[in-house]
């Protein structure tokens, strides 16, 4: 099963060394059925990238709610690794239709390094924007329009891609 876990830098660099990403139970994001359904509409021949995009784009949301709570210091960038893990997951049974709950699962093990398929990290044009994203959320959560159109527009930047053998690259440059 592809899992994304949301996470930051330093966390990433502080969980590494030890190879347990997350101990049991793991908040992971992945196709779920409510997200299925979410998207019932979608052409079937390009649904499940969709839904997979989908699912990773939820657990970007979520990287960026990390970084409101990081240290100081942590390099304003979204970071989200793709893991495949063994066996399912379960959703959460109070789970609603928006970003990022629709996609949030819980796995029953802990999520290792091991399982590590790729590392998605936003570029430094994305920054900017991150910053801005970070200083309106408290606005966008208490229900301000123009706070969260600011948080949305973190989303046009795309994580890049990274494979799994290049995280101790990403690590050590700090990306």
């Amino acid at each position: 099963m592809r899992v994304y876990w949301p996470t930051t830098l330093p966390a990433l660099a502080a969980a590494a060394p030890s190879g347990v990403l997350a101990p049991a139970p793991a908040a992971v994001h992945a196709v779920t059925p409510l997200l299925r359904e979410f998207y019932a509409d979608a052409d079937p021949r390009e649904l499940e990238e969709e839904l997979e995009y989908v699912a990773m784009s939820d657990a970007a949301e979520q990287s960026l709610r990390l970084l409101a709570t990081a240290p100081d210091g942590a390099a304003p960038r979204r970071v989200v690794l793709a893991l495949d893990v063994p066996g399912t997951a379960a959703p959460r049974p109070d789970a609603a239709w928006s970003a990022p709950e629709r996609s949030l699962v819980v796995l029953e093990q802990d999520l290792t390094l091991d399982a590590l398929v790729s590392v998605h990290v936003d570029d430094a044009e994305a920054e900017a924007d991150v910053r801005a994203a970070l200083a309106a959320l408290p606005a966008a959560d208490a229900g301000d329009d123009d706070a969260r159109f600011t948080v949305e527009s973190v989303e046009g930047h795309e994580l890049l891609w990274y494979d799994a053998t290049e995280l101790p690259l990403l690590l050590a440059a700090g990306a």
